[in-house]
């Protein structure tokens, strides 16, 4: 996160030996990384690519591959890549029963990405899957409209704190947090002045809060 307060998405790789034992580190590294980013809602549908595209790894083309993970944006979308040096052994989507033992691993990707699909180099292959964040911008913060207008508020409320500020508006993240508790304890005297209980108060916007209301 940059003094501006945006989250700033680098891309991030990570090479490994594609082995059934790895799959549960890149599953917590995962967790992780996209908890650092600022995206712990699409971490399970995250680590689930990455687990069946990692097994077709293994079991197409074998245990103890060299391979990469790499995880990006792709404008709103967070990206997940996995890079292995054959390109023949292609994944494919295959239909499959409710009795059937194996072929469902790209069924689940189809189903839980919002696209996926595979890039074929001379010498590698990378099976990509794109999942859909609520970012307004690649680095934007996720919380959609709500967070949005409370940066808004925290900007202008800063502003008439700090008139003297060379730019109110681009408030550093502590700065922000400390005007965020302001503007909290503010509408809190707002509240008890026209007749309302602080406590009840809060406890209704932590059930909202909550709730994703």
């Amino acid at each position: 996160m940059n003094e501006d307060g945006c989250m700033i998405r680098k891309s991030w790789e990570l090479p490994f030996l594609a082995e059934p034992k790895e799959v549960a580190v890149l599953r917590r590294i995962l967790r992780l990384h996209l908890k650092a980013w600022g995206l712990p809602r699409q971490t399970e549908v995250a680590q689930l690519c990455v687990s069946e595209i990692v097994a077709n790894v293994i079991r197409h083309v074998g245990a103890g591959t060299p391979t990469a993970l790499r995880l990006s944006m792709s404008g709103t979308y967070l990206r997940v890549e996995v890079r292995d040096p054959d390109s023949r052994a292609l994944p494919t989507l295959v239909a499959v029963g409710p009795d059937s033992e194996s072929g469902r691993g790209m069924a689940l990707v189809d189903a839980m990405a919002d696209r996926w699909g595979v890039l074929l180099g001379s010498d590698h292959k990378v099976t990509w899957c794109e999942i859909a964040t609520d970012l307004s911008t690649p680095n934007g913060h996720a919380g959609g409209v709500r967070v949005t207008r409370a940066e808004a508020m925290i900007s202008i409320y800063g502003a008439v704190a700090s008139p003297r500020a060379v730019n109110a508006s681009r408030l550093s993240v502590a700065v922000a947090k400390d005007t965020a508790i302001d503007v909290i304890v503010d509408l809190l005297h707002w509240m008890v002045v026209h007749g309302f209980d602080a406590d009840d108060v809060l406890d209704m916007a932590q059930a909202r809060f909550e709730s994703g209301l």
